[in-house]
């Protein structure tokens, strides 16, 4: 039987969830995720899980956080002052927002504490410093490397 490779493009179901059990993540109800294999598509982890796997093969695996979304970085929390969000912008504790960095491109971060003087925000992936767990099905090699 043939196993996926780099340069695959493979279909797969899963479902995600962290490792006190919560989920995160699922294709239940949707078209499986498909992705090239090698590509950077998807975390590193769940790409180095899925080569090798046929297609029918079901299999459980746990992606340590630094082959996921990293660990969580400390100065990717940041505080500043409430002032500094623009007016009319309404905000609370999970709030996404998209701030611009110094080179000009937009970075995702969310409002993670707040009151009236302060708005702390946080950079990380939501996911970032988490070993994240995946039940993974290999549903089909649509098109061989």
């Amino acid at each position: 039987m043939t196993e996926a490779k780099t340069g695959d493009i493979v279909r797969i179901n899963y479902a995600g969830r962290l490792t006190d059990g919560t989920s995160f993540d699922s294709s239940e109800g949707r078209e499986p995720l498909q992705f090239t294999l090698g590509e950077g598509q998807v975390i590193a982890g769940l790409e180095a899980h899925v080569a090798g796997m046929a297609p029918g093969d079901k299999s459980t695996v746990t992606i340590p956080c630094d082959q996921a979304y990293g660990p969580h970085r400390a100065e990717a929390v940041q505080t500043l002052e409430r002032t500094k969000v623009p007016a009319g912008i309404d905000i609370e504790v999970g709030t996404q927002l998209q701030a611009r960095t110094a080179d000009g491109s937009m970075l995702p971060i969310r409002v993670v504490e707040l009151d009236d003087a302060i708005v702390k925000v946080d950079a990380n992936h939501p996911l970032a410093g988490q070993d994240l767990i995946f039940d993974v099905e290999l549903v089909e090699i649509v098109k061989a490397a």
